[in-house]
């Protein structure tokens, strides 16, 4: 049995880390077919799923594994947390049936990369009985300019916060709302929260999900 994998997935990588929604069983459910913007998060899965297995064709790994990731995106300015980004990756992964199990990888390297015309991401699988893993921090001999970041928009003043606070609150005792799928009036006691909150659906429109 073969203890190594690689699966490349063109594409600017995406995560659905921030995307919750539930049934009403209390069950996290991914729609595909709402016809809504959320629904890349599943077919993006799907996506991995299929190039994992068409890139590897007859391999399940099955034992203890060292992953190395490498993701490219398109610009350098937006995109996604790159410390969220392998949750969509392996559970692509897992769907395939190329892995058993995401828990079955022990050790991970993630690396971030730009590349405009070729957004994508790299992954290797390695099996632990076969291969090992080392790495070094070392400094360098002459400093790069550095990559600086600023605060999140909703973090840079209090007042900020006081006034997104208000408004949620504002939201949250509002008795009267509408589907974010079809449109129809519905009230908290007849409707589901997805997104974090951010979005209300109806128990009709969350049946048809499934």
């Amino acid at each position: 049995m073969e203890n190594y994998a690689k699966v490349v997935v063109k594409g600017s990588p995406i995560s659905k880390s921030n995307f919750k929604l539930f049934n009403v069983q209390g069950r996290a459910i991914l729609p595909y077919n709402s016809g809504k913007y959320h629904d890349r998060y599943a077919h993006y899965e799907e996506e991995i799923a299929f190039n994992a297995r068409l890139q590897n064709p007859n391999i399940v790994l099955s034992e203890a594994l060292i992953a190395v990731l490498k993701v490219y995106y398109k610009s350098a300015k937006r995109h996604p947390d790159t410390n969220n980004i392998t949750k969509s990756i392996l559970d692509g992964i897992e769907k395939s049936g190329l892995i058993i199990n995401d828990a079955q990888i022990r050790r991970l390297i993630i690396e971030e990369f730009y590349d405009a015309k070729d957004p994508r991401f790299e992954l290797e699988l390695f099996g632990e009985s076969t291969y090992s893993m080392k790495y070094e921090i070392y400094r360098k001999e002459v400093p790069d300019e550095p990559i600086e970041y600023n605060l999140p928009a909703n973090k840079k003043g209090a007042a900020g916060s006081a006034k997104a606070k208000k408004a949620t609150s504002a939201t949250n005792n509002s008795s009267a709302m509408n589907c974010d799928i079809c449109g129809r009036e519905i009230s908290a006691e007849s409707s589901v929260s997805a997104n974090g909150g951010k979005m209300k659906i109806c128990k009709a429109c969350l049946k048809n999900l499934f």
